[in-house]
């Protein structure tokens, strides 16, 4: 009886000291971090809005965690490729991904990616909403949100819509239009926003919901026209265009969001720590005004769980498009 006794003790004290060892490693782990570089990927190309936006968080944050973040552009499959590199990588904190949208727009059309999106990544922040922008070529007669609403009721099947690609932002916008206004119109996928953007201007496109970095120059050199933008507020790069809901159409807020994540299950001390660093980044208005050139805004401080319900709400949105218009990734 006594060795029985004597052994569910030695068990029963092993568990403690297991737990005692877990909880310092974490809190060691917490208190040291960074003790190196962290490396932020980000699968989108250098320059453009997204790799921008990482490079002025970055910077922000690195003097307060006084270690470099150094951002890593991973490019391909629509940002799927660098999301799966930090999806795989060890959840300690020194691998992270900076990416946008297109996340839960490719999980909505690639249900068998080799990684799930939900399950293995954690959300730390949105850093920033970057909206898309309605246009049409100068010489159309459409002058307004509700002319081109009519003209597709009328004439269905006459007008066409490009975007950067099938299971693109401006693609799924396209096809939520649609739906929203029950009118039948072309798709024409280019192979980037450059090339759809060339057409538009060329009047060979009747409209598109423009990525704001593409769109802003044109707009303002009067190469195309502007007839809404998808934020809740009016641009302030363009304070003259209304909304969607000032333009007619309630309920078509659709703004890409930026964020920040990492691999799932980063200990939780680490991800309070980024939070607060992002936060306090959020809170600057010097990061906020270095997005405006590009057509974004920086998003208010807040929590992951924020995140969490913000993602899970626009993966289902997405997912509810692309099974009504059937799209198919290529």
């Amino acid at each position: 009886m006594k060795k029985i006794v004597l052994k569910s003790t030695q068990r029963t004290l092993q568990c403690v000291l297991a737990a005692a060892s877990l909880l310092l490693s974490l809190t060691v782990g917490a208190e040291t971090y960074p003790a190196k570089p962290i490396r932020v990927v980000v699968p989108w190309p250098a320059g453009g809005l997204v790799d921008v936006a990482a490079r002025q968080l970055g910077q922000r944050m690195q003097m307060a965690l006084g270690q470099p973040m150094v951002i890593d552009n991973k490019v391909g499959a629509g940002g799927n490729l660098g999301a799966e590199m930090v999806a795989k990588a060890p959840a300690d904190g020194y691998t992270l991904l900076f990416t946008t949208s297109a996340l839960t727009m490719n999980a909505a059309m690639r249900p068998k990616m080799p990684f799930n999106a939900v399950k293995d990544l954690d959300r730390i922040a949105v850093v920033a909403y970057a909206p898309a922008i309605l246009v049409v070529s100068p010489s159309s007669n459409i002058k307004s949100l509700q002319d081109l609403i009519q003209v597709a009721r009328n004439q269905p099947g006459k007008l066409s819509y490009a975007s950067a690609g099938i299971g693109s932002p401006a693609h799924l916008m396209g096809e939520l239009f649609k739906s929203r206004n029950n009118v039948n119109v072309l798709h024409v996928p280019y192979t980037g926003a450059p090339a759809a953007m060339n057409d538009q201007i060329a009047g060979l496109i009747d409209y598109q919901f423009a990525n704001a970095a593409v769109a802003l120059q044109q707009i303002k050199a009067g190469k195309v026209r502007a007839l809404a933008v998808t934020s809740t507020q009016r641009m302030p790069g363009l304070p003259e265009v209304p909304t969607m809901s000032e333009a007619g159409m309630d309920k078509f807020e659709v703004q890409q969001w930026l964020g920040l994540l990492a691999p799932q299950g980063m200990p939780p001390a680490v991800m309070e720590h980024l939070v607060k660093e992002v936060n306090k980044v959020l809170a600057l208005s010097d990061y906020s005004q270095s997005l405006q050139s590009s057509g974004a805004t920086s998003a208010k401080p807040g929590k992951p769980v924020e995140f969490e319900t913000y993602f899970q709400q626009d993966l289902a949105q997405w997912t509810s498009v692309v099974k009504a218009a059937n799209i198919q990734p290529e």
